[in-house]
C-alpha cells in the first residue's frame, strides 16, 4: 500500500519482535495493520496515514530458527513527535501474528534531522578548511597564532605505539602520513586533521595496518630523511600517493599555500605488477555450464545443494530475491560480487557466489566461497 505523495521523513520508528512459531513477512505486516486498527480513530490509523503519505513503506526484517521468529519493524513518518510516539507505543499492543503469540518492543525513535545536521557540520568543516587555505597573506600569521591555541590542543595519541595524530584518523576514509610530531601540529593548524606521524626510521605496525585499511598519502620532507622514509614505506606499507615538501624544506615549516600545493602535486605509487595466473578451482560441472550460459546476459541463477535450478532472474533483483529464497546453495550471476550481496548470502547460508567479477572492497567472508567465471573449471 503506497501513496503518490512525497514523504518528507522526520522520524523513524524502530521496533523488535519475537514470535513463538514460524511466520512470513506478510503475516507480520497484517498484524501491524490489523491489531493497531481503530485504537485511536482514523487520525492515527496506519492504513489511512500511509494513503495520505504521512507514513512511508513499513519494512520488516525477520529470521526463523528453532520454531521461533525474530526480527525488526521500521516505520518512517512525517508526523509530529506526539503522534509518532503514539504509533511507536501502539506496536507493543500486538500480541499475535497469525496463529502465533508475539511480543513487540518499541526500541527507539530516530530523528532523521540529526543525520542531516551531521552532514551539514562535516560540509562546514570542509568549507572552513578551504577558506583557511585561501586566506590572504596579510592575515596568515595572525590566523596561525590564534588557531594554534585551538589546534595544538587536539593532538592525540593513536595505536599501541601512541603515535602523534589528529582527531580524525579513526573515522577518516583517507589519511596523511608525515614524519614527526611537529609536522602533525602544522597540518592541524591548517585544518587537516586526518594526519599521523611515523616518528622514527622504522615504520610502526599501526602505520602499516592503516595503510592497508585506508587510502594513504605520505607527505614527507624535501630532504634525504624524507627519501629514506619513503623507501621504507614503499617496502612495508600500502601507500597510494606520495607528496613532498619543496627541496630542502620540512613539512613543519610549510605555509598553508605550500601544503595545498604539495598535496595537489602528489604522485601515485600504484605499480602495475604482472598478474599471477590463478589456479582454477574445481567445482561441479553444472556451475561451469551455468556460468557459460549467463556470461553477457546480466542475469542470475539460484542453484540448490544438488545443483538443481531454483530460479533465474535479472541481476538487479538478485539481492532482494535472495533475502526471501530458501534452500539456495550456489548463486551464479553475470555481475559484480558486492559487500551487500555477500552480507545477504551469509545470512541465507549460501555456500558459493560465482560472478563475472569481485569488488575490491569486499571483506572476505568465512563461510562463503567467492569465485569469478575465470576461476572455475568442472
Amino acid at each position: 500500500m503506497g501513496s503518490s505523495q512525497t514523504l518528507t521523513v522526520k522520524y523513524v520508528i524502530r521496533a523488535s519482535f519475537e514470535i513463538e512459531g514460524v511466520v512470513e513477512k506478510p503475516d507480520v505486516i497484517g498484524a501491524v495493520f490489523g491489531q493497531t486498527e481503530g485504537l485511536f480513530g482514523p487520525e492515527l490509523d496506519l492504513r489511512e496515514l500511509q494513503k495520505s503519505g504521512r507514513i512511508g513503506r513499513i519494512e520488516i526484517n525477520l529470521k526463523s530458527e528453532k520454531d521461533k521468529t525474530t526480527g525488526s519493524i521500521v516505520i518512517p513518518t512525517s508526523l509530529d513527535r506526539v503522534s509518532t510516539a503514539i504509533i511507536a507505543a501502539s506496536l507493543e499492543s500486538i500480541n499475535r501474528v497469525g496463529p502465533c503469540s508475539a511480543t513487540v518492543t518499541a526500541e527507539k525513535v530516530e530523528d532523521i534531522r540529526d543525520a542531516r545536521r551531521k552532514t551539514i557540520i562535516e560540509r562546514a568543516k570542509e568549507i572552513l578548511q578551504a577558506w583557511t587555505i585561501e586566506a590572504m597573506p596579510g592575515t596568515e600569521e595572525i590566523f596561525r597564532e590564534v588557531s594554534e591555541i585551538l589546534r595544538v590542543a587536539r593532538v592525540e595519541k593513536y595505536g599501541p605505539e601512541e603515535l602523534t595524530a589528529g582527531p580524525d584518523i579513526e573515522n577518516a576514509k583517507d589519511i596523511i602520513i608525515v614524519e614527526g610530531r611537529a609536522d602533525v601540529i602544522n597540518l592541524l593548524r591548517n585544518g587537516i586533521q586526518n594526519v599521523i606521524a611515523v616518528e622514527g626510521a622504522k615504520i610502526p605496525e599501526t602505520i602499516i595496518r592503516l595503510s592497508r585499511e585506508k587510502e594513504t598519502t605520505a607527505l614527507l620532507d624535501g630532504d634525504r630523511g624524507g627519501d629514506l622514509i619513503l623507501k621504507e614505506l614503499m617496502q612495508v606499507a600500502n601507500v597510494k600517493y606520495i607528496a613532498r615538501a619543496p627541496r630542502r624544506k620540512e613539512v613543519e615549516d610549510l605555509t598553508p599555500k605550500e601544503i595545498e600545493k604539495a598535496l595537489q602535486k602528489k604522485v601515485s605509487l600504484k605499480r602495475h605488477k604482472p598478474k599471477k595466473e590463478r589456479r582454477k578451482v574445481l567445482v561441479p560441472k553444472q556451475i561451469v555450464e551455468v556460468a557459460k550460459e549467463l556470461d553477457g546476459t546480466l542475469e542470475a541463477i539460484l542453484l540448490s545443494e544438488k545443483m538443481g535450478q531454483i530460479e533465474r532472474l535479472p541481476v538487479s533483483k538478485l539481492a532482494e530475491k535472495l533475502q526471501q529464497a530458501k534452500g539456495v546453495d550456489t548463486v551464479v550471476f553475470d555481475g559484480i560480487i558486492t559487500q551487500r550481496l555477500v552480507d545477504v548470502a551469509t545470512e541465507r547460508n549460501v555456500k558459493y557466489l560465482v560472478a563475472g567479477r569481485i569488488s575490491d572492497a569486499i571483506k572476505q567472508p568465512l563461510d562463503i566461497r567467492l569465485l569469478t567465471f575465470s576461476d572455475i573449471e568442472g
